[in-house]
């Protein structure tokens, strides 16, 4: 049973997902995604995915398993879960990838601010001040 938490820094529209593993019994065959559960541990894993997949054996990573769209749009953290494999008793992934569209997240950072409702002379310190007149005759 593996679980991989992948944080997304943007916007992300995930719309295939490939996952390789070995030749033998140590492949995969089922994976679980879940979207926007930050921090998901195995205890989280027992809730209903957003889409399953029974995954066929794929060493070379040419199987694409494409995503319900509609499910999977603003997507700022996805989780992928591998609870079974085909019979061996560790589950080894070799290569995750992940298609699909990323937007930059538009963040505002706090600005803070000081307004004065009239001026302190005394914040405002200024050099001596020489006036000088030019005449011209």
């Amino acid at each position: 049973e593996l679980l991989f938490n992948v944080p997304v820094t943007g916007s992300g529209k995930p719309e295939g997902v490939i996952g390789m593993g070995g030749d033998d019994g140590s492949h995969p065959a089922e994976m679980r995604l879940f979207k926007n559960i930050p921090h998901m541990s195995f205890d989280d894993a027992a809730r209903e995915p957003d889409q399953m997949f029974n995954l066929n054996r794929d060493p070379t990573g040419e199987l694409e398993y494409p995503t319900k769209i509609a499910r999977f749009s603003n997507v700022y953290h996805l989780s992928i879960h591998f609870p079974k494999n085909f019979g061996a008793e560790t589950t080894k992934i070799f290569y995750i990838g992940l298609k699909g569209e990323w937007t930059e997240a538009h963040r505002h950072e706090v600005t803070i601010c000081n307004y004065e409702a009239s001026a302190n002379p005394a914040d405002h310190r200024l050099e001596q001040v020489t006036l000088q007149t030019h005449f011209i005759s």
